[in-house]
């Protein structure tokens, strides 16, 4: 197992010399796997480092699959039941006629909320980060401090960020690792403008229970899996 950052980039140039791969597990995660094998590293799902004083992280350079970075309920109390009961929609999964709100929200233009002739999108000002409708901004809300001190705890580790090509799919995908950074400091300032731009994502999952209370399923904030590396200050490639 490697231990420090000299020994991989040692070992992932070798990786890097072998060419196209086979995956070692079928689906989003084969591509992780994959690479940890490779590297002899065991795989956890702690927050913790995966050798020394960093997290290893992998991507498909031609993938628009993405990540979900971190998942918290909007503001104030029972905001998912107030956006569920305004804006949801019936769904076949529920032999009821209560409402679910799923919808992947964004910045750069409105999205169109199933069939009700609504349309939701995030909009960013000085302390908050809100949903807004066609007609009006929503107190809905995440606020920005606590999403701050949320995402620099997430983020607080070094990383190394792999790249590969992919081709196949499911057990037959095979990787050819081309590129990796070392990364560190996580930009909140990034962050904040990566969401204004539309490229990180806020994915509503509300759903209910049997008895048709809100289940919220976590509201998870997303990027796609090659832009993740550009939430940082510090961005240096070593292979």
């Amino acid at each position: 197992m490697i231990t420090n950052l000299t020994e991989f980039i040692t070992e992932f140039t070798k990786i890097k010399e072998q060419g196209w791969i086979k995956t070692h597990r079928s689906g989003p995660t084969g591509i992780g796997k994959t690479l940890e094998d490779l590297l002899d590293i065991p795989e956890n799902n702690f927050d913790e480092p995966d050798f020394g004083d960093y997290e290893l992280k992998s991507c498909r350079i031609n993938s628009q699959s993405m990540l979900t970075m971190f998942t918290r309920t909007p503001q104030p109390a029972r905001s998912n039941t107030y956006l569920r009961n305004k804006y949801g929609y019936s769904s076949s999964a529920y032999d009821n006629d209560e409402k679910v709100l799923h919808s992947t929200l964004t910045a750069a233009r409105f999205v169109p909320i199933a069939n009700t002739g609504h349309s939701l999108k995030i909009i960013c000002d000085e302390n908050k980060i809100s949903i807004a409708s066609e007609t009006e901004v929503e107190n809905v809300f995440w606020d920005k401090a606590s999403l701050r001190k949320a995402f620099e705890k997430k983020y607080k580790n070094k990383f190394v960020y792999a790249k590969a090509e992919s081709r196949g799919s499911g057990a037959n995908e095979e990787f050819y690792f081309v590129d990796a950074y070392e990364v560190s400091g996580f930009d909140y300032d990034a962050f904040i403008h990566l969401l204004e731009q539309g490229k990180i994502f806020i994915d509503l999952r509300i759903g209910q229970y049997p008895d048709g209370r809100t289940h919220d399923h976590g509201t998870g904030f997303r990027i796609r899996e090659t832009d993740q590396y550009l939430l940082f200050k510090n961005i240096n490639k070593i292979v």
